[in-house]
């Protein structure tokens, strides 16, 4: 697989993470199960925001893995949200990684777009407050 080598998006990251020896697979790459959960919460973040409260995820529109993260990696999680509904905010992920730290380079490894609903304290639908 060819590294796609890029820049890091010129704004801040919703998370940033450094995989660790037991996040990896019989393989020595970090599980993509561990990536799918950081980008489940790098994505609640932004719709949390704008829902002003609970939000629960209810679908993953898409997810793609582009490239394998490694133990060391600094993974940067760039969460915003593309739409919103009466309920609903559906919120795109890209996904790069920092590698090599005396030589770094920087690759985009997954992006995933997530759709997650607000949610009142006894976990029912309840509609977007209006935006700012």
């Amino acid at each position: 697989m060819s590294q796609l080598l890029t820049s890091l998006p010129d704004r801040q990251p919703t998370l940033r993470v450094m995989p660790m020896p037991a996040d990896v697979n019989q393989n020595g790459d970090v599980f993509g199960g561990w990536i799918m959960a950081q980008v489940d919460v790098a994505g609640a973040i932004p719709a949390m925001q704008r829902a002003r409260g609970r939000v629960a995820t209810v679908s993953v529109n898409s997810f793609l893995f582009k490239q394998p993260v490694s133990v060391g990696d600094v993974v940067s999680f760039y969460a915003e949200i593309v739409e919103t509904g009466r309920t609903s905010i559906k919120v795109n992920v890209e996904v790069y990684a920092q590698r090599n730290p005396t030589d770094p380079i920087t690759v985009r490894v997954t992006e995933a777009t997530l759709t997650y609903v607000a949610i009142d304290p006894c976990g029912c639908k309840r509609p977007l407050p209006p935006a700012e």
